[in-house]
């Protein structure tokens, strides 16, 4: 890479073991490092949540920063340790005095680098609005100087993902000049084909999910079916499989330009001792 041209990485939701290992043997397995490494890791830990043992494991994989979401707190030792987390960022849009960051700043290559996670609220619990605290939040970090800011919207609907995004760009980024670099869209688990640069701002409605290929969104089969074909109550268990999916995109930024946005789409075998990422084979089409 030039002095000048950043690679970002974002993926998708990580989904238990199987999302864990394939995320950090692809890291792995990379030529070049990438310069910053997001992930979404709130169903990092069996599907739901995220333990402190987890999250000290990702840290040390090359992962750079964790946006989170609705399931952040189904793990209890969360609020042990939630405060002292330098690279996790909870939604910032839960009430004031939640435990936790919902932005944290990150130095680049001498840059600063903003990173923010939201809940939506379209069939999702009640929470406070994110146009708002994004926004009064955004405003600080302009006021701070901030060089680039990455928005992890964790939201259900895709008009209230698109509608957002939108809205932001349009106030805040400017010809040439655009102060929010990335808008990834997570929740669902199923990436989306609408990767595009909207006024200087790279997007996506969803970046997918990496875990348990042959799953339904990570889990088991036969209890997802039973749940949503009965509505009656059934535990959700992760998918044991060692066949995985690495769901997320990939963005270059050039003289301070988002010039490339491109998803990450693989197979990846995990019962290799060594974890390696067959590309050749995994390459989905």
């Amino acid at each position: 890479m030039s002095g000048n041209t950043e690679k970002i990485l974002f993926f998708g939701d990580i989904t238990g073991r199987q999302g864990r290992n394939a995320v950090k043997s692809y890291i792995k397995s990379l030529s070049e490092k990438p310069d910053f490494v997001i992930a979404n890791i709130e169903n990092a830990s069996h599907g739901f949540g995220l333990t402190k043992k987890n999250y000290e494991d990702l840290s040390s994989s090359g992962i750079d920063c964790f946006t989170s979401g609705n399931h952040i707190w189904d793990k209890r030792d969360i609020f042990d340790y939630i405060d002292d987390a330098e690279k996790l960022v909870r939604p910032i849009n839960y009430p004031e005095g939640t435990k936790g960051n919902g932005c944290r700043i990150f130095g680049v290559n001498g840059n600063r680098y903003a990173v923010i996670n939201a809940l939506g609220r379209v069939f999702m619990p009640p929470i406070d609005s994110p146009w708002s605290v994004v926004t009064n939040k955004i405003d600080e970090l302009k006021a701070d100087n901030i060089d680039s800011i990455f928005i992890d919207f964790h939201a259900e609907a895709t008009a209230e993902k698109i509608c957002f995004a939108k809205y932001l760009a349009n106030k805040y980024n400017e010809d040439n000049n655009a102060l929010i670099k990335a808008f990834f869209g997570t929740h669902t688990h199923v990436q989306t084909a609408d990767e595009k640069i909207y006024k200087g701002m790279a997007y996506i409605t969803d970046a997918g999910f990496c875990g348990a290929e042959e799953s339904v969104i990570g889990m088991e089969f036969a209890t997802s079916f039973k749940r949503l074909s009965t509505s009656i109550p059934e535990r959700y268990e992760i998918a044991e499989t060692s066949i995985a999916q690495i769901n997320g995109v990939e963005i270059l930024i050039v003289d301070n330009i988002v010039t490339h946005i491109k998803r990450i789409n693989l197979i990846v075998d995990n019962s290799n001792n060594e974890s390696e990422v067959n590309l050749e084979a995994g390459c989905k089409t």
